[in-house]
């Protein structure tokens, strides 16, 4: 008999993706959606679906989850983004992987991601592989916010097939998103005693470009692949910035 499996999903204003997301976790014994204060369909979605919804102020990613977790009540869990979805591939791989697990205590799957006019296959972003199918006592949860890692205790292995995923609507959700994760960064940094200064922000801006169009072959993903680079020298370089201006709010 195959394993007993949960999805978890955190929502905030999901309509667009979000019935597609459940639809590819209807293998599932339970769906199971954390809300952090959704306006428009998200929730009438997650109802029809059938989704157990708890709702919880929104206080990042790893908070959510560790809530979600004392809610689930299998022994096996699945989580994915409002804006991604197992592919048929995936979906297959999974159902076939928990039917027989033995010791493996988790899955790692690809991700395969949309930007700008294509899915990206180089830039880093391909395999991204991310552990999201795992035992419930087999997972610790790591990581500095915004971004959570699920960390396997346990033996793993990985799946065929890919989650796909459409992480910004345009540009300018993109840039929002920038701030907002390097804002929350920032602060981690800062209350970890971390300081900073314009020339390190600087340089660890440059190296993020550097490696993300060279080193990972940005190029090879055209226009997409530049941008991409681009964003994610803002990206550094707003984190230690924002560093810079709590280091002197501090002193």
């Amino acid at each position: 008999m195959p394993e007993q499996i949960t999805a978890v999903i955190l929502t905030f204003n999901g309509e667009k993706w979000l019935e597609q997301t459940l639809s590819s976790l209807d293998f599932c014994d339970a769906l199971l959606v954390v809300d952090s204060g959704s306006t428009d369909t998200t929730l009438a979605i997650a109802e029809a679906a059938g989704a157990k919804i708890l709702h919880r102020a929104w206080e990042g990613t790893i908070p959510q989850f560790k809530f979600a977790f004392e809610h689930v009540k299998t022994p096996w869990i699945i989580t994915l983004d409002q804006d991604e979805f197992l592919s048929p591939e995936l979906k297959e791989s999974v159902t076939t992987a928990l039917s027989a697990p033995g010791n493996t205590g988790g899955y790692w799957c690809p991700r395969r991601s949309w930007y700008l006019d294509r899915f990206i296959k180089h830039s880093g972003w391909y395999p991204d592989l991310l552990l999201r199918v795992f035992r419930l006592d087999k997972v610790e949860i790591r990581g500095m916010l915004p971004h959570e890692e699920f960390h396997p205790t346990g033996a793993t292995s990985r799946l065929s097939g890919d989650i796909v995923h459409y992480p910004y609507a345009d540009l300018s959700e993109h840039l929002d998103k920038i701030n907002s994760y390097t804002s929350l960064a920032a602060r981690e940094m800062a209350a970890k005693g971390k300081r900073a200064g314009v020339g390190k922000a600087l340089a660890h801006a440059v190296g993020k470009f550097a490696k993300q169009y060279l080193l990972k072959q940005g190029f090879r993903d055209g226009r997409a692949g530049l941008v991409l680079a681009v964003h994610s020298f803002i990206y550094a370089f707003q984190k230690y910035m924002k560093l810079v201006e709590l280091n002197r709010k501090d002193s």
